[in-house]
């Protein structure tokens, strides 16, 4: 019976090495000359949550949200407690537009979430966007990038690893 119970163990151990591929959770990003490192959004949840609920943010560091397709987009800053810079990226990587988000106050105890959510800010991609960036508040200032600048993104992994 003990070998029996090890050679399932082993093809076990064998099955779930090869099932548990390595998850790419950041990448690096050159923008502009500076280099970042982004957090990768690549689920529908993880999108939804992305910088909620942060307090602070390094100049060197975002997040990369990676959508399975090109649609119009739009984002907000529900509960979120910095101003953040924000660049809309079409399939290609061209910069479509940029926002400075700015922090907006929290939800109140007196309010309903959905008053809570139609008085936030939205901020639009202004055309099919496939990807967007959020940095920390400033960047945008620092970088002086412009509507069709390219920012060069691996677009191949990224289209393939986006759910």
């Amino acid at each position: 019976m003990a070998p029996k119970v090890a050679i399932l163990a082993l093809i076990l151990l064998l099955f779930q090495g090869c099932s548990s591929a390595p998850t790419v959770t950041s990448t690096t990003v050159e923008i502009a000359g500076k280099m970042y490192t982004l957090e990768l959004a690549l689920t529908r949840s993880s999108r939804e949550r992305g910088l909620m609920d942060r307090t602070d943010l390094s100049d060197e560091d975002g997040m990369l949200f990676v959508f399975p397709d090109a649609a119009e987009r739009s984002f907000w800053m529900k509960n979120c407690y910095i101003d953040i810079d924000l660049i809309f990226l079409d399939s290609r990587g061209t910069v479509m537009s940029l926002h400075r988000m700015v922090f907006e106050a929290p939800k109140d105890k007196s309010e309903s979430p959905w008053m809570y959510e139609r008085r936030l800010e939205h901020y639009w991609s202004n055309g099919p966007s496939r990807f967007a960036i959020e940095l920390s508040a400033g960047s945008l200032d620092r970088l002086q990038i412009g509507v069709n600048d390219i920012i060069v993104l691996d677009l191949s992994f990224l289209k393939k690893i986006a759910r």
